[in-house]
């Protein structure tokens, strides 16, 4: 887990994507994508810390129709930045997988509900 990298915008978790090494985290403009992100450009924009900081959140964009997504900005509202990273480094040490190898998807996408995700964050492969 790279903590430097945090949170990105939107709610995913840089600091334990794999997607790519070099990249820095998309609040360090470490993204590709970051002319593109909705998330990344309205924040930006509006001066805010993630989505989770917005009245319109859930909003519009579709980065936010994933649960895992939306999962993860919620529980960043309810327990804050430093203890979801708390939480996936914990999990990621134990075996939890944020991408699977060669995917974009992981372990947290395997629930059907945020509440599933949620508790999945707090409590691990139970």
């Amino acid at each position: 887990m790279d903590r430097t990298k945090g949170i990105a915008y939107c709610g995913l978790a840089c600091c334990v994507c794999s997607e790519n090494a070099s990249c820095n985290g998309c609040r360090s403009r470490g993204c590709k994508g970051t002319e593109w992100c909705k998330s990344f450009n309205c924040c930006k924009d509006k001066g805010l810390n993630g989505c989770w900081e917005c009245p319109d959140f859930p909003c519009g964009n579709e980065m936010l129709d994933k649960p895992r997504v939306r999962a993860f900005a919620k529980f960043i509202t309810e327990y804050g930045e430093d203890k979801l990273m708390d939480a996936l480094g914990r999990n990621e040490a134990a075996g939890v997988k944020y991408h699977y190898e060669g995917e974009l998807v992981g372990d947290y996408d395997k629930p059907q509900t945020e509440e599933e995700i949620r508790q999945l964050i707090l409590h691990g492969l139970s």
